[in-house]
């Protein structure tokens, strides 16, 4: 019976550590950043891995990627299954990777055994998750479910100035097919939990019933030009400063909604022309908010954007609001939410719920089908950080959580 079988999971640990060899970090991570040259090396061992598997790849104009299995009634929207293979500047082994090869992991299964399915099956690797090198984070998979224009990302430019569309072209993955506009039956997300509950607990799936109320922006200060000793402090317009007090206030409303589990911090500070001697014509700092409950997210931004009126008062210079985004996991599919609860009791998983507190492409996707996403531990909750580490033991029984669930959803 189709539901006694399971992933090899020797295969998926040998493929995720085949991973680990491209794009490596200093101490023992990886550093596989959109549009260079290790997220073209990826991308094609990606694309062999799917070619050997009898998938056909298409890839779009922001380099999204999908991988289809045909189904016997292969003109249905594809079950579909994805994540992320880019990662931070100092990222894990993990982190999105996971979801990507299990994926691939779940075909190959299907194909081990013989099992056709009556809806097509599609695998993804989303662009630029991360934002670590072009911002916004999610801008890709955001695009696909019409949240940003494709040309506003496509045209977004890392801190030496080269677009995010030309890098893509540049290693050959800026692909023909328009962003969005397919039309998908369901999306399955599996990621790391990104926090220590699970690995604590030696709970194997979380399922995601939720997510946290997620705001960001980017805030440009401009101020002006001036000798660091002989202005005198009453005539100063200093950039940095402005920016500076924005920086501490952020991380003291954090601190203020703490015991609600708020968070709040500014994840990045530049400054313009930044050296010695000379006060900050400009800078720029980047926000980041995040709480269970949306009626206090929405008060915590309220805060901040009071604090960053004060600052400029105080530092005398002024500051505008840029770039702004905001997700959460509001419209996860309860059907598939039901789906994943019952796929794990039928195959004996324990499973803890839960609210996802990081932001993910299933967010987006979400938008424009039935979407789900689980968890599976990472050691003591370590993530964006080379640290970042799994145990196959605790890793395997979502994926076959996911193998099952997919499974069910193409052969209904």
């Amino acid at each position: 019976m189709t539901t006694e079988i399971r992933i090899d999971g020797e295969r998926l640990w040998q493929t995720l550590m085949r991973s680990a060899e491209i794009g490596p970090g200093k101490a023992g991570g990886l550093r596989r950043l959109v549009g260079t040259d290790e997220d073209k090396e990826i991308r094609d061992q990606f694309t062999e891995w799917c070619t050997e598997a009898g998938l056909t790849m298409s890839i779009d104009q922001l380099g999204n990627m999908f991988a289809r299995r045909a189904g016997t009634e292969d003109d249905l929207p594809p079950v579909t299954i994805g994540s992320h293979l880019d990662t931070q500047y100092a990222g894990g082994r993990f982190d999105g990777i996971l979801g990507v090869l299990a994926g691939l992991e779940v075909v190959r299964t299907l194909n081990d055994h013989a099992i056709e399915t009556r809806y097509p099956i599609e695998v993804i690797n989303w662009t630029n998750e991360e934002g670590a090198r072009f911002s916004p984070s999610m801008g890709p998979s955001g695009a696909f479910a019409g949240v940003f224009e494709a040309d506003f990302i496509a045209n977004r430019a890392d801190d030496d100035g080269f677009l995010q569309g030309e890098e893509l072209e540049r290693i050959g993955y800026r692909g023909p097919e328009p962003v969005g506009g397919r039309q998908l039956d369901s999306y399955f997300e599996l990621h790391i939990e990104q926090g220590p509950q699970l690995d604590a607990e030696r709970i194997p799936l979380g399922i995601v019933t939720g997510g946290y109320k997620s705001y960001g922006m980017h805030v440009d200060v401009r101020g002006r030009t001036a000798h660091a000793g002989p202005t005198p402090m009453n005539e100063r317009k200093d950039a940095l400063v402005g920016a500076s007090r924005v920086v501490v206030a952020v991380n003291d409303i954090g601190w203020k909604y703490h015991n609600t589990n708020g968070k709040t911090t500014c994840t990045r500070i530049v400054a313009w022309p930044n050296k010695p001697g000379i006060v900050s014509e400009w800078a720029q700092f980047s926000v980041d908010c995040r709480h269970p409950d949306r009626d206090m997210a929405a008060q915590m931004m309220a805060e901040i954007e009071q604090a960053i009126v004060e600052a400029a008062d105080k530092a005398n210079v002024e500051m505008e609001i840029g770039t702004r985004w905001e997700f959460d996991g509001a419209n996860f599919a309860p059907e598939l939410i039901d789906l994943m609860r019952k796929t794990a009791k039928d195959i004996g998983v324990p499973y803890k719920e839960m609210l996802s507190q990081a932001g993910h492409d299933a967010y987006h996707i979400a938008k424009v089908c039935p979407a789900t996403l689980i968890f599976s531990p990472c050691k003591d909750g370590i993530t964006h950080n080379e640290e970042e580490d799994a145990e196959l033991e605790l890793t395997e029984p979502a994926v076959n959580v996911l193998l099952q669930a997919v499974l069910a959803r193409a052969n209904r």
